[in-house]
């Protein structure tokens, strides 16, 4: 048996889990620079507010219903993320995350009676100890799994666990659950499943394996059997390193001064960096861009962009900090007003195994070796940008995030305080 624990709107919640006098009400986090809505409440999905709508068109029904808003808090939500992985790792011998708010979990082997009460017990630990709800499905597969726990999100009755199993139960659902939100089908898959009269996912399983394969190649064909009870998707309790690496932002005004670019771009590396020794990966190749705004047509327009290559392969903080911000004096122009800007490692290898230049100094590579330890080690204890380089200013990005909520639970200045009278 596979399950699958969704946390529900589950930006919305870890801004809940902080203000309990929101509990009832619509709430809606925004993406990055306040643009449009990324996360949503059940109370504000009912006032018709839909996934990615720009606040702007909204405005009237989140000032006509008292709609609470909030920026997007990254550093928050990645925290509990973690927090509800550590509690879900108490009820399976393996858990794949899956995404920042789903995880699958491997129950082969775990024997339990009642598996519905086993769900709801995985769900009630999760509320209790962290403050988030979430929804676990237990089912045969794990394409199954996530339609169970998309059931528990339809139907509170089932208070936040659903296992689904015997074939009648199984076929029941699948009548009457949309192919199109199926995990697996793509959205080019929707028009082709059009054409042949699949509304559902059972008239997907009611088509012949042939035509699986010649229409929707191997993926297709293990969606297929997995509906039926048959466990095709792998389960992975150990996540790939990547293999590229992004960190790129939007500014809330147009940079037009090198050295604010060059202290943004260098605060981006720094996060990338970061990741990167995260993950015991080097980095070969780093490309550094910067572009204009291109919903103003009147002004200048320019997509600029420096490539870095570490012939040796570095995770060195210092080392790629400084590399980034020479990258952006090399094509900076004050002509341009800069909106956005990023950094990306196209070439990564693991750091374990690699056999470095024979000309590298050894003292130096074990002085800066020493230095990015520490860094690790103060971000990890104190949280970011507990310590940062010259060169990034305060490290604080330009983003308009006018109703960010505190980082409660990563930064020691706003951690909540209880006072008692």
């Amino acid at each position: 048996m596979f399950a699958l624990a969704d946390c529900n709107n589950f930006f919305a919640s870890c801004e809940r889990v902080f203000r309990p006098d929101l509990e009832g009400k619509p709430v809606i986090v925004l993406s990055n620079n306040d643009g449009c809505a990324v996360a949503r409440s059940n109370e504000a999905k009912a006032l018709g507010i839909p996934m990615g709508a720009p606040l702007f068109k909204i405005r009237d029904i989140v000032e006509k219903n008292k709609v609470t808003v909030f920026s997007s808090n990254y550093a928050l939500y990645g925290d509990m993320s973690h927090r509800v992985q550590e509690v879900l790792r108490t009820f399976a011998p393996s858990v794949e995350q899956y995404s920042i708010d789903e995880s699958f979990l491997d129950l082969r082997g775990v024997e339990k009676s009642d598996m519905a009460a086993y769900a709801r017990e995985i769900s009630r630990a999760c509320r209790k100890l962290t403050g988030i709800p979430v929804s676990v499905g237990i089912a045969p597969t794990k394409t199954l799994a996530k339609i169970a726990s998309k059931l528990c999100k339809q139907y509170p009755k089932l208070q936040g666990g659903c296992y689904m199993h015997r074939p009648q139960d199984i076929e029941k659902v699948l009548r009457r659950f949309p192919a199109a939100d199926v995990w697996g089908i793509g959205r080019r898959s929707v028009k082709k499943l059009a054409l042949l009269g699949v509304n559902t996912a059972w008239d997907y399983v009611q088509l012949k394996e042939y035509d699986v394969r010649r229409q929707f190649a191997l993926p297709g064909w293990r969606t297929w059997k997995e509906l039926q009870g048959v466990p095709c998707v792998e389960f992975e309790d150990y996540i790939e390193p990547r293999q590229s690496l992004c960190v790129s932002r939007s500014f809330a005004k147009e940079i037009r001064a090198v050295g604010e670019l060059c202290g943004q771009v260098a605060t981006f590396a720094e996060s990338a960096v970061t990741k990167l020794r995260r993950q015991g990966s080097l980095a070969f190749e780093m490309a550094v861009f910067a572009l204009t705004n291109r919903f103003h047509e009147d002004d200048p327009q320019t997509f600029a962009s420096q490539v870095v290559v570490f012939p040796d392969g570095t995770d060195d903080h210092a080392a790629v900090v400084m590399a980034a911000a020479d990258a952006v004096r090399t094509f900076f122009n004050p002509r341009y007003g800069y909106k956005k800007a990023g950094v990306v490692f196209t070439r990564i290898a693991p750091r374990e195994g690699h056999t470095g230049s024979l000309f590298r100094d050894p003292e130096t590579d074990a002085r800066d070796a020493r230095l990015s330890r520490a860094l690790d080690t103060l971000t990890a204890t104190y949280g970011p940008g507990t310590v940062l380089f010259g060169i990034q200013g305060d490290g604080r990005v330009q983003s308009a995030r006018q109703q960010q909520s505190p980082r409660r639970t990563t930064h020691w200045g706003e951690i909540p305080h209880v006072t008692v009278k």
